[in-house]
């Protein structure tokens, strides 16, 4: 039964890594939604700027980012819930639902007072539910992950595959997929001035998405967390298999996941993102999307079991090390960049070609930041401050001298 905090001496340096990597992946799939209408996310034509530069923006990142690092985040976290509380017949989850607690009021604020794209309420959620079925059998716990992806993405393409009833000339406003022009400019001035109008209709978008998220999407989060659970039982986020394993998981994940979600991405651009066929990139892109991050991560296994690599590995561990204090701390910055008030108000004015400079600049600062950081401090300031309130007492944030 675990008590007590991890400790460094007890880090996997393979899930640190992995987990900077996720982490910073993630920002090129979630920064649209800082600068961009929310309906865009889904549905680019949205974007009253939308244009050909934009298409081959959001091409990109779908096919390399889209799903892919997030669920990577998710598989990590379900190994997550294994590391603290282990599997044993003794194991304990009594601190991990505290420490859920702790996410569930991190994730509300973040997502009612900053930005309605938190993902941190469902993991908490979920995280609770997740913990009781860690003591399944690897072969249970891929089993049941698979069958609640498959259901969530069997709805998921459902509802989309229903848009082929649409007529072929169809108001995407008129089934709420866009906003009327006057609705838009409204939104994009709120957001520029900071007004309050901003913070009304991002509490909206937040409770849609909580609900929406939990309700439909749901079962892949648990399902992704089953098989990350399962990832760590057989030593596979350690590092522990061999080179040549992780070499054909790499390919093989690769080899069909690119071509797949390339396919469906071309297929959205070249229908000009009509509705109708919106379910063929979403169905390509979901499959993709997870032999993706396996091929992903199997690379970035094989890279942790390369000792020259260790270097280049570095900066990743520490930004993974930071993942909590990183993931807010982005969603601080472009805050402060896309709204008004106390910020430059930039929202509705940049194209998504224009938000990929920016993602790179940010994983740049992070990357050293999170390395400087990890010199002096032995957590980030907000996994401390997490680590603080679930022990319920202050925890040592000082690294003691060598």
């Amino acid at each position: 039964m675990k008590s007590a905090p991890v400790t460094l001496t007890d880090r996997h340096q393979s899930l640190d890594v992995l987990r900077g990597i996720a982490v910073l992946g993630i920002l090129m799939v979630n920064i649209p939604t800082f600068f961009l209408l929310p309906e865009a996310y889904q549905y680019p034509p949205a974007d009253p700027g939308f244009d050909v530069a934009g298409a081959q923006a959001w091409l990109f990142v779908h096919v390399f980012f889209e799903m892919k690092f997030i669920t990577i985040f998710s598989a990590l976290f379900g190994a997550g819930i294994l590391l603290m509380t282990g599997d044993g017949p003794d194991s304990s989850a009594k601190v991990h639902y505290r420490r859920m607690l702790w996410l569930l009021a991190f994730g509300m604020v973040h997502a009612y007072a900053l930005w309605f794209g938190d993902i941190l309420v469902s993991y908490a959620v979920f995280g609770m539910i997740a913990v009781m079925f860690r003591k399944m059998s690897v072969g249970k716990l891929v089993f049941w992950g698979l069958f609640w992806i498959t259901l969530t993405g069997l709805l998921m393409v459902g509802m989309f595959a229903a848009f082929m009833m649409l007529p072929e000339e169809v108001d995407p406003a008129s089934i709420g997929m866009a906003q009327s022009p006057e609705a838009a400019a409204s939104i994009i001035t709120a957001y520029q001035e900071g007004s309050a109008g901003r913070w009304g209709h991002n509490a909206l978008m937040a409770l849609m998405a909580q609900l929406s998220g939990i309700a439909m999407f749901g079962g892949r989060v648990i399902g992704v967390m089953f098989l990350g659970m399962a990832l760590f039982k057989t030593g596979f986020l350690m590092a522990k298999w061999g080179v040549t394993k992780y070499a054909v998981a790499a390919i093989a994940g690769l080899a069909i996941g690119l071509p797949l979600a390339w396919y469906g991405g071309q297929h959205a651009v070249a229908g000009n993102f009509d509705l109708r066929g919106m379910w063929v990139y979403t169905a390509t892109n979901y499959v993709a999307s997870l032999l993706m991050a396996f091929g992903y991560a199997s690379l970035v296994m094989l890279i942790c079991k390369i000792p020259v690599l260790a270097l280049l590995r570095a900066p990743f561990a520490a930004a993974g090390r930071m993942a909590f204090t990183n993931y807010l701390t982005q969603t601080i910055t472009l805050v402060i960049l896309s709204t008004g008030t106390i910020g430059l108000g930039l929202y509705g004015t940049l194209g998504r070609e224009e938000l990929i400079p920016i993602v790179l600049i940010i994983w740049v600062v992070q990357l050293a930041v999170s390395v400087i950081w990890l010199q002096v401090f032995r957590f980030g300031p907000f996994e401390w401050l997490w680590r603080s309130l679930t022990y319920w007492k202050l925890q040592p944030i000082i690294k003691p001298k060598a």
